[in-house]
């Protein structure tokens, strides 16, 4: 009796727990997906820094943006959760550096000065010209230097209406994520420089994480590149490229 006891106890493990395994595998795999039908958002930005990156070419550009954001779910599978995404910044404020002018003049007389506070260039290297001419009969001559010195902060607003987000592996509760955005941004003095424009466009191609830390709420954490421009609707439009850091708090179910 023992022994069909052990052989009915093998036939149970041979027969029986492989499926309990598959089932087990199985529930794992099929998990919920932390995807939710729709959230709202709170979100920063900041970026210290503007350079050269792809269009823009102002320098030591800083952008500061606080806003929310609103995502709706169009298409979820076991891959990807394709998201609707718009962002609104009721505070958007871009500040740029002030420059000074220094001139030494070396004829008629050797002298020196400066002005400070002026409105910001496109570069900040320092530049200097040469200069040299004559009235009656007298030669003015000497060298300007510019740089740049001091800073300035615009408060303005800024919406992006179009935007997509691509959540990967949406069963797991940190996912990796691809965004962009398209949208407007309106400053109550001209960005980056004089000539430039007080309404600018703006996009943004976006990359991070997203941790779930329950199925309605997460955090999300990226890096993107920013563009800012007027569309040469204005006599300048040099741009500004930012690499901005963005934290968001989402909710929703």
């Amino acid at each position: 009796m023992r022994t069909g006891f052990v052989s009915a106890g093998c036939a149970y493990l041979f027969l029986f727990l492989p499926a309990h395994v598959v089932a087990r595998a199985q529930s794992v795999s099929d998990g919920p997906f932390f995807a939710r039908r729709q959230s709202f958002g709170i979100v920063a930005q900041y970026s210290n820094d503007s350079s050269h990156i792809l269009i823009g070419q102002t320098e030591q550009r800083k952008i500061l943006n606080l806003g929310v954001s609103y995502s709706r779910r169009l298409v979820a599978g076991r891959i990807v959760n394709w998201q609707y995404d718009a962002q609104i910044f009721p505070v958007a404020l871009e500040s740029d550096p002030l420059t000074t002018f220094l001139t030494t003049e070396t004829s008629p007389v050797v002298a020196s000065g400066g002005e400070s506070g002026a409105p910001p260039l496109v570069k900040c290297a320092p530049q200097t010209t040469t200069y040299s001419y004559s009235i009656n009969g007298v030669t003015y001559a000497g060298s300007q230097t510019s740089y740049c010195e001091g800073r300035r902060w615009t408060l303005g607003e800024g919406m992006s209406p179009i935007g997509m987000q691509w959540n990967f592996r949406p069963r797991r509760k940190l996912q990796p994520f691809l965004a962009g955005h398209g949208g407007y941004l309106y400053t109550t003095k001209p960005v980056p420089t004089t000539f430039a424009g007080s309404f600018n466009f703006t996009f943004d191609l976006d990359a991070g994480l997203e941790l779930y830390r329950s199925p309605s709420q997460s955090i999300r954490v990226g890096y993107l590149f920013h563009h800012i421009s007027d569309d040469y609707t204005t006599q300048q439009n040099p741009g500004i490229d930012n690499g901005v850091f963005q934290v968001s708090y989402q909710f929703g179910r």
